[in-house]
């Protein structure tokens, strides 16, 4: 096993929270490679007159550090 390292990154999405982990996925993918694990820190969302408009969650991005 090498070394590791961990990044906190802030996701969002409009349709649940689910999506704007993948969304977290996607766009860390594009810059980091070798993601391990995603560890969801905190999970909260906007309301805007009694209804729900955005997911947000708050998420630690583990991936391999490369030579």
């Amino acid at each position: 096993m090498g070394v590791l390292k961990v990044i906190e990154i802030l996701g969002n999405s409009q349709i649940n929270f689910e999506d704007a982990i993948k969304n977290i996925v996607a766009e860390a993918s594009k810059s980091v490679k070798g993601i391990k694990s995603v560890y969801v820190k905190d999970m909260q969302v906007c309301v805007k007159e009694n209804q729900i408009t955005e997911y947000r969650v708050n998420a630690k991005v583990t991936f391999s550090v490369q030579d």
